[in-house]
């Protein structure tokens, strides 16, 4: 099927699967537990819904790569729970800010692993990222906040290192089937680092896999606490895993896959880069962040996302340049 049948419900589709990544960073601040064990619940839980939509032909890859993929999945596992993290040491628009540079460490990682040279404007871009940042770091932010714009970056890190790896494996293994392996290696490898996590950064109160209901934001009275009270052994941390682990996982992966049938990569790469965009919205309505922030942390914010969504322009009108050229020499 060609790109040219996509309607306007599958670009108001994609949209809104970006709208609801923008909403994962919500959702773990919404939750009581910590990063490390919301990461586990909602990996364990993807991975095992997926594991009954896998057909079984399409397991049939090498050992090899399916052992590669289990432990990229690692990497995707470290890679949510420095984001969650920097959701709750810092709040959404940080966090968000910090994932919006992934775009910069995949310019400079993806040349490393395909061995090929990088670009010029990728630096440019880069350098203007960089100057963002600064101008955030001239802002009135608190060390939280300097923490947790640290771990949205180091999150960025990570993300634009399993996606390059995954981008080895799409062609050669179905993508449902790369899905459940990373969950599964992401779930698995938490579990080992749990007595590590536990002996060294949970203190006093160890590990926290008790779904509460959290009455910071959904105290008595609260129209989502009544729904919530009227179910017996329900909380509001098991709605929030579910939409994580089903809907922002399971869902939105399987929907974006489809699309890709009809959406061309450009356009859907040039959506999800409107992400933190969203979030920061979000953020503003939920949690009225816009009143916690200066003037420099919009500006530096501004120059971030500005790069980040010039990127794939850049890169659109780099190919069809270099595409102009080999026709050229060829002819």
């Amino acid at each position: 099927m060609t790109t040219s049948s996509a309607s306007a419900l599958d670009y108001l589709k994609l949209h809104f699967i970006v709208l609801i990544w923008g909403f994962t960073a919500i959702l773990g601040k919404w939750l009581t537990i910590p990063a490390v064990e919301t990461v586990l619940y909602r990996t364990l839980i993807a991975a095992i819904v997926l594991a009954f939509v896998v057909k079984r032909k399409d397991w049939k890859i090498p050992k090899k790569m399916m052992t590669q993929i289990f432990f990229t999945g690692m990497i995707v596992g470290a890679h949510w729970i420095t984001f969650f993290a920097a959701a709750k040491v810092a709040n959404v628009s940080i966090c968000l800010v910090g994932l919006s540079t992934a775009s910069l460490w995949t310019a400079f990682i993806e040349p490393i692993f395909n061995k090929r040279k990088i670009k010029i404007y990728e630096v440019g871009l880069g350098l203007i990222i960089i100057l963002g940042l600064y101008v955030i770091l001239k802002a009135d932010l608190e060390n939280d906040m300097i923490i947790g714009l640290i771990l949205g970056i180091v999150s960025a890190i990570l993300a634009a290192l399993f996606s390059t790896i995954n981008g080895k494996f799409t062609h050669l293994a179905e993508p449902n089937t790369i899905t459940v392996l990373e969950m599964s290696g992401a779930a698995i490898g938490i579990m080992l680092f749990l007595p590590f996590y536990s002996a060294y950064f949970t203190g006093e109160t160890g590990i926290d896999m008790v779904l509460k209901n959290n009455e910071t934001y959904f105290p008595n009275g609260h129209w989502f606490a009544e729904i919530i009270n009227t179910i017996p052994y329900l909380t509001t941390d098991m709605i929030m895993i579910f939409l994580l682990a089903i809907v922002c996982t399971v869902y939105t992966y399987s929907v974006s896959i489809e699309l890709l049938r009809r959406i061309s990569v450009f356009v859907t790469n040039l959506t999800i880069n409107l992400e933190p965009i969203y979030g920061i919205v979000l953020a503003a309505i939920f949690f009225n962040e816009h009143e916690k922030m200066d003037s420099n942390f919009y500006v530096g914010a501004s120059i971030v996302l500005f790069s980040v969504l010039s990127y794939p322009v850049f890169n659109f009108f780099y190919k069809k340049q270099k595409k102009k050229k080999a026709l050229q020499s060829n002819s």
